[in-house]
Protein backbone atom coordinates (compact mmCIF):
# COMPACT_ATOMS: atom_id res chain seq x y z
CA UNK A 1 0.00 0.00 0.00
CA UNK A 2 1.83 3.51 -0.96
CA UNK A 3 1.33 5.56 2.13
CA UNK A 4 -0.11 9.30 0.97
CA UNK A 5 1.87 11.13 3.69
CA UNK A 6 4.48 10.48 7.15
CA UNK A 7 1.74 10.71 9.53
CA UNK A 8 1.07 7.58 7.71
CA UNK A 9 3.59 6.21 8.27
CA UNK A 10 3.68 2.76 10.17
CA UNK A 11 6.30 2.81 13.36
CA UNK A 12 8.90 0.36 11.59
CA UNK A 13 8.66 2.45 8.56
CA UNK A 14 9.53 5.73 10.69
CA UNK A 15 12.49 3.90 12.93
CA UNK A 16 13.83 2.60 9.32
CA UNK A 17 14.06 6.49 7.92
CA UNK A 18 15.40 7.99 11.18
CA UNK A 19 18.28 4.85 11.16
CA UNK A 20 19.21 5.62 7.45
CA UNK A 21 19.16 9.65 8.47
CA UNK A 22 21.54 9.16 11.54
CA UNK A 23 23.80 6.48 9.08
CA UNK A 24 23.52 9.59 6.31
CA UNK A 25 24.50 12.29 9.08
CA UNK A 26 27.25 10.81 10.63
CA UNK A 27 28.56 10.26 7.08
CA UNK A 28 28.24 13.99 6.63
CA UNK A 29 30.12 14.22 9.64
CA UNK A 30 33.01 12.24 8.50
CA UNK A 31 33.10 14.26 5.05
CA UNK A 32 33.19 17.40 7.23
CA UNK A 33 35.77 16.48 9.56
CA UNK A 34 38.61 15.38 6.01
CA UNK A 35 37.59 18.45 4.60
CA UNK A 36 38.09 20.50 7.58
CA UNK A 37 41.38 18.30 8.09
CA UNK A 38 39.98 17.81 12.44
CA UNK A 39 38.21 15.37 14.18
CA UNK A 40 34.07 16.49 13.40
CA UNK A 41 31.45 13.70 15.14
CA UNK A 42 28.06 14.11 15.09
CA UNK A 43 26.71 13.86 18.68
CA UNK A 44 23.29 11.92 19.01
CA UNK A 45 21.58 13.05 15.88
CA UNK A 46 18.18 13.68 16.27
CA UNK A 47 15.54 12.67 13.19
CA UNK A 48 11.61 14.07 13.03
CA UNK A 49 8.75 14.39 10.51
CA UNK A 50 7.09 17.43 11.14
CA UNK A 51 4.77 19.53 9.44
CA UNK A 52 6.78 22.80 7.99
CA UNK A 53 5.61 25.37 10.62
CA UNK A 54 6.70 23.43 13.07
CA UNK A 55 10.02 22.74 11.83
CA UNK A 56 11.06 25.78 11.46
CA UNK A 57 9.50 26.58 14.84
CA UNK A 58 12.03 23.89 16.10
CA UNK A 59 14.58 25.40 14.31
CA UNK A 60 14.40 28.27 16.21
CA UNK A 61 11.92 30.38 14.29
CA UNK A 62 11.01 31.93 10.88
CA UNK A 63 12.55 34.90 11.71
CA UNK A 64 16.04 33.82 12.30
CA UNK A 65 18.30 34.41 9.54
CA UNK A 66 20.05 31.51 8.20
CA UNK A 67 22.25 30.10 4.95
CA UNK A 68 21.07 27.52 3.18
CA UNK A 69 22.49 25.29 0.34
CA UNK A 70 20.11 23.84 -1.56
CA UNK A 71 20.05 20.45 -3.92
CA UNK A 72 17.17 19.15 -6.04
CA UNK A 73 17.14 14.97 -6.22
CA UNK A 74 15.96 13.16 -9.31
CA UNK A 75 16.10 9.83 -11.12
CA UNK A 76 14.89 7.26 -8.69
CA UNK A 77 14.36 9.72 -5.96
CA UNK A 78 13.00 13.59 -6.60
CA UNK A 79 12.72 16.12 -4.39
CA UNK A 80 15.41 18.34 -2.36
CA UNK A 81 18.22 18.35 0.69
CA UNK A 82 18.58 21.38 2.20
CA UNK A 83 22.19 22.28 4.54
CA UNK A 84 20.78 25.00 6.89
CA UNK A 85 23.87 26.99 8.21
CA UNK A 86 23.70 29.09 11.15
CA UNK A 87 26.52 31.03 12.12
CA UNK A 88 28.11 29.30 14.36
CA UNK A 89 28.75 26.13 11.50
CA UNK A 90 29.67 29.07 9.33
CA UNK A 91 32.40 30.13 11.50
CA UNK A 92 33.69 26.56 11.96
CA UNK A 93 33.84 26.02 7.91
CA UNK A 94 35.47 29.89 7.63
CA UNK A 95 37.91 29.70 10.41
CA UNK A 96 39.02 25.96 9.34
CA UNK A 97 39.31 26.44 5.77
CA UNK A 98 40.00 30.22 5.27
CA UNK A 99 41.28 31.45 8.59
CA UNK A 100 38.48 34.37 8.53
CA UNK A 101 35.53 33.95 10.53
CA UNK A 102 32.55 36.46 10.39
CA UNK A 103 30.23 38.55 12.96
CA UNK A 104 27.25 38.88 10.52
CA UNK A 105 26.07 37.57 7.20
CA UNK A 106 26.76 40.23 5.22
CA UNK A 107 29.89 39.40 5.26
CA UNK A 108 29.60 36.19 3.31
CA UNK A 109 31.68 37.61 -0.01
CA UNK A 110 31.81 35.28 -3.02
CA UNK A 111 34.96 33.87 -1.73
CA UNK A 112 33.21 32.62 1.67
CA UNK A 113 29.83 31.56 0.27
CA UNK A 114 31.66 29.51 -2.62
CA UNK A 115 33.41 28.05 0.57
CA UNK A 116 30.12 27.58 1.78
CA UNK A 117 28.97 25.92 -1.04
CA UNK A 118 31.76 23.33 -1.51
CA UNK A 119 31.18 22.28 1.71
CA UNK A 120 27.10 22.12 2.09
CA UNK A 121 27.37 20.16 -1.01
CA UNK A 122 29.80 17.56 -0.83
CA UNK A 123 27.63 17.13 2.94
CA UNK A 124 24.71 16.73 1.04
CA UNK A 125 26.15 14.35 -1.45
CA UNK A 126 27.96 11.99 1.10
CA UNK A 127 24.25 11.94 3.14
CA UNK A 128 22.56 11.03 -0.49
CA UNK A 129 25.19 8.42 -1.48
CA UNK A 130 24.57 6.84 1.82
CA UNK A 131 21.22 6.64 1.16
CA UNK A 132 21.28 5.12 -1.86
CA UNK A 133 24.05 2.64 -0.97
CA UNK A 134 21.67 1.61 2.12
CA UNK A 135 18.43 1.55 -0.49
CA UNK A 136 19.75 0.52 -3.58
CA UNK A 137 18.87 3.83 -5.42
CA UNK A 138 20.44 6.09 -7.84
CA UNK A 139 19.71 9.57 -7.54
CA UNK A 140 20.86 12.51 -9.44
CA UNK A 141 22.09 16.03 -7.61
CA UNK A 142 21.81 19.54 -9.36
CA UNK A 143 24.13 22.10 -8.62
CA UNK A 144 23.60 23.96 -5.34
CA UNK A 145 22.41 26.66 -5.07
CA UNK A 146 23.08 29.47 -2.03
CA UNK A 147 20.86 31.80 0.01
CA UNK A 148 21.19 33.80 2.96
CA UNK A 149 17.32 34.96 4.78
CA UNK A 150 15.25 34.45 7.23
CA UNK A 151 14.21 30.37 8.07
CA UNK A 152 10.71 30.89 6.94
CA UNK A 153 11.83 32.05 3.42
CA UNK A 154 14.55 29.48 3.12
CA UNK A 155 11.78 26.58 4.10
CA UNK A 156 9.28 28.00 1.32
CA UNK A 157 11.12 26.38 -1.08
CA UNK A 158 10.76 22.90 -0.23
CA UNK A 159 6.89 24.11 0.90
CA UNK A 160 6.13 25.34 -2.17
CA UNK A 161 7.79 22.78 -4.55
CA UNK A 162 5.93 19.78 -2.44
CA UNK A 163 3.21 21.15 -0.10
CA UNK A 164 1.11 20.31 -2.49
CA UNK A 165 1.72 16.18 -1.62
CA UNK A 166 2.81 16.31 1.93
CA UNK A 167 2.57 18.24 4.66
CA UNK A 168 5.67 17.05 6.18
CA UNK A 169 9.13 16.73 5.51
CA UNK A 170 12.35 14.91 7.10
CA UNK A 171 14.24 16.84 9.47
CA UNK A 172 17.42 15.66 11.16
CA UNK A 173 19.08 18.03 13.90
CA UNK A 174 22.27 17.55 15.83
CA UNK A 175 25.18 19.05 16.72
CA UNK A 176 28.78 18.73 15.55
CA UNK A 177 30.88 18.37 18.20
CA UNK A 178 34.35 19.86 16.97
CA UNK A 179 37.61 21.25 19.08
CA UNK A 180 35.64 21.09 22.21
CA UNK A 181 32.56 22.90 21.28
CA UNK A 182 29.73 22.10 19.86
CA UNK A 183 27.98 23.37 16.43
CA UNK A 184 24.52 22.99 15.58
CA UNK A 185 23.55 21.09 12.54
CA UNK A 186 20.23 21.20 10.19
CA UNK A 187 19.88 18.87 7.12
CA UNK A 188 16.26 18.89 5.70
CA UNK A 189 15.04 15.98 3.48
CA UNK A 190 12.29 16.45 1.31
CA UNK A 191 11.13 13.77 -1.58
CA UNK A 192 8.15 13.90 -3.14
CA UNK A 193 5.57 10.96 -2.37
CA UNK A 194 6.01 8.88 -5.11
CA UNK A 195 9.56 8.60 -3.94
CA UNK A 196 9.35 8.13 -0.21
CA UNK A 197 6.91 4.78 -1.49
CA UNK A 198 9.65 4.24 -3.52
CA UNK A 199 12.96 4.24 -1.36
CA UNK A 200 10.41 2.34 1.90
CA UNK A 201 10.17 -0.33 -1.06
CA UNK A 202 13.44 -0.47 -1.74
CA UNK A 203 14.65 -0.69 2.03
CA UNK A 204 12.11 -3.63 2.33
CA UNK A 205 9.62 -2.17 4.67
CA UNK A 206 6.76 -0.68 2.55
CA UNK A 207 3.51 -2.43 4.08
Amino acid sequence: MNVKGYDQLSSLELDTLREVGSIGTGNAATALSTLLNKEVRIALPEVRFMGYNEAIEWMGGPEVVTAGVLVGMSNQMSGIMLSVQHLEFINLVLESMLGDPISDYAELDEMRQSTLVEVGNIMISTFINALSGLSDISVNLTVPAFAVDMQGAILSVPMAEYGGTSDYIMTIAGHFVCDGKQVPCHLILSPDLRSLNFLLKKLGVAE
